[in-house]
């Protein structure tokens, strides 16, 4: 795992760095300490992370900045700030988790079980998605979303009004942010609780069936969770 820290309190950045290099042992690949907001965000174009712990106020600076030029990016966020009023804005921007400062090893280890997908999600429900449109973020209202769909190391997100965009993360890394009600029913469907319909039979297979009409695979492993919701 490749991991920035954009924090301007030196002591606070290197406690961050000793106990991440503590929990995460041979699953850390490197770690990077940025201290000022416009040399973190030159980092981020330049490197490749996946995981990123940011602080909200740098010498004076928003750190919302960072979420609102790179929410549509790969890897995931986690804020460590004294702000915690500002937690659930933070939650929209679709961070991973909110850690309040002061905080201690314990604390962390639970954000980066969160992060490794070892523990319930607890945060607000994600509220927009930022996708990237040419060289323009436009973000996405979670509730006109139906479902998304694998793509590889992307995602599919599939609107009611029929628009599809394509989101930097993976399936895997949305479906830890998604806290509202979608459920994966196959390996490359994640589906919006409200838009199921029914199970229909096609060769053979189960499928679910979408109020708009559209039918999706249902993995072996997840039918007997959508059969226990449906009548067939």
């Amino acid at each position: 795992m490749n991991i920035l820290i954009i924090e301007d309190e030196a002591r606070i950045a290197s406690r961050i760095e000793r106990m991440v290099t503590e929990l995460l042992k041979e699953k850390l690949t490197s770690i990077s300490v940025c201290s000022e907001l416009d040399e973190g965000k030159v980092y981020i174009k330049n490197h490749q992370i996946d995981l990123l712990f940011l602080d909200l106020n740098l010498n004076g600076e928003n750190g919302f900045d960072v979420l609102k030029t790179f929410s549509a990016e790969s890897f995931h966020t986690i804020i460590i700030s004294a702000y915690q009023e500002r937690a659930i804005e933070a939650f929209d921007y679709g961070v991973i988790d909110f850690i309040a400062k002061p905080f201690d090893q314990e604390r962390l280890a639970q954000a980066l079980a969160r992060v490794n997908g070892r523990t319930n999600k607890t945060g607000p429900y994600l509220k927009f998605l930022a996708v990237r449109i040419k060289s323009a973020l436009q973000l996405i209202d979670i509730q006109d979303v139906i479902y998304f769909k694998g793509a590889g190391i992307y995602a599919e997100i599939h609107l009611k009004d029929g628009r599809t965009y394509l989101h930097n993360k993976t399936l895997e890394k949305l479906g830890q942010l998604l806290n509202g009600p979608f459920e994966r029913i196959h390996k490359s469907y994640l589906v919006c609780t409200s838009e199921m319909d029914k199970i229909v039979f096609h060769s053979g297979n189960p499928h679910l069936s979408l109020k708009n009409g559209e039918k999706l695979p249902v993995g072996r492993t997840r039918y007997e969770m959508l059969k226990a919701r449906f009548t067939i």
